[in-house]
């Protein structure tokens, strides 16, 4: 099969339908970075595409109902649309209080538009980066199963493919197993944004190690690991399984399995930086064992209590560099950051959206490895 390039996307086959995007709300950054990688590949390929937006509003009433609107016709599209489940900067009025939009309003707002197609889209195809219920994925004892149920939904609504990145478990796509769902790795853009942020960066087994934070994140680290050349250890979490505390059983420590990583530079990946304290007990841990450089990488860097201990991590020299991408909301405060380095996705997801509005097939944009090693040999020198 030919390669897939910025060059050809666009000529490789005849698309499927009229490709058209709507971006929700708290989505339209990462939709116009999208949209314009698409229009200027089509302009490339000799296609006179202006505008590939779909203008769409979902408006509130005072007393808190919604509903949904587009603004255009969309009728034989073939429709992406892009919502972002994380955006907390959104707000809206409820009895004269301004409210922030959680998962559940982002998520609705999205079954509305859906509702507002009235079946005249060709195809429906949902890109959701971070994964509305991702973390409910299993049920423990009496327990919703809130990411499944909502596949499920999308999956009777009409959507004909979901794609997410990074999913907390890519599993839960057992709960619909005749719908499309791929599950994108960013793990090429991050290591392109490393190599550009840290060129100084020795990428061998006796100056840098991949260190897993838990048992979850393994496959993840290994694959970085494998790729690298470098060797991987690993922490659990021990938890106090008798108590439960925002959520979830809290830890107690994070115990290290692995070799030595006196001397070296740690590479730490994780699919989300929550409140952040695991991921700063793991930079102390490995501070005790005399670790050199300590870089983490989340690929949903959201920080829910705030960033003042990171900043004392970095000025303590604890933490060096934190990497997150730009698939959810980051705070201009986080942007400000010198610890804070931002890992663009907005090509990795627009060759996705040519590929399949082009029935070509995407094995080349899930794996990356050859794309990783050339990386890697010009960062070698």
């Amino acid at each position: 099969m030919e390669k897939i390039t910025s060059e050809n996307v666009f000529n490789l086959e005849a698309n499927v339908a009229p490709l058209r995007i709507i971006s929700m709300n708290g989505a339209q950054e990462l939709g116009a970075k999208i949209e314009e990688h698409l229009l200027r590949w089509a302009h490339r390929c000799g296609k006179e595409e202006e505008n590939l937006s779909i203008e769409v509003d979902c408006p509130r009433f005072s007393s808190g109902d919604g509903k949904g609107l587009i603004k255009s016709s969309i009728r034989g599209t073939d429709l992406y649309i892009l919502v972002d489940v994380g955006n907390y900067s959104c707000k809206y009025k409820m009895y004269g209080f301004e409210n922030a939009m959680s998962p559940d309003d982002h998520y609705q707002d999205l079954r509305r538009i859906i509702q507002a197609t009235s079946g005249k889209a060709h195809r429906i195809n949902v890109i959701m980066p971070n994964l509305y219920g991702g973390r409910q994925h299993r049920r423990s004892y009496r327990e919703s199963l809130d990411c499944a149920v909502a596949l499920q939904e999308l999956q009777a609504m009409g959507v004909d493919n979901i794609v997410t990145f990074d999913a907390h478990d890519p599993r839960v796509c057992n709960a619909v197993p005749m719908m499309g769902f791929d599950n994108m790795m960013p793990s090429y853009q991050v290591m392109k944004a490393m190599f550009k942020h840290i060129p100084d960066l020795q990428v061998d087994r006796d100056h840098l190690m991949v260190i897993s934070p838990d048992e979850g994140a393994l496959n993840r680290n290994m694959y970085y690991a494998v790729n690298m050349g470098v060797e991987m250890g690993m922490f659990y979490k021990r938890r106090d399984y008798s108590r439960v505390v925002n959520g979830r059983n809290p830890i107690v420590a994070h115990e290290y399995l692995g070799t030595s990583v006196e001397g070296k530079d740690v590479f730490v990946a994780d699919d989300i930086i929550a409140s952040g304290e695991s991921m700063l007990d793991l930079a102390y841990e490995l501070k005790k064992r005399k670790a050199n450089r300590i870089f983490a990488y989340a690929t949903y860097a959201i920080f829910t209590a705030g960033l003042e201990k990171f900043d004392k991590a970095y000025a303590d020299g604890i933490i060096d560099g934190v990497f997150g991408t730009n698939l959810t909301y980051r705070t201009p405060a986080l942007l400000q950051r010198e610890w804070f380095h931002e890992v663009d996705c907005s090509k990795y997801v627009a060759y996705y959206i040519a590929a399949l509005n082009h029935n070509i097939s995407i094995s080349q944009l899930i794996d990356s490895h050859s794309k990783i090693q050339a990386l890697l040999d010009k960062h070698r020198g």
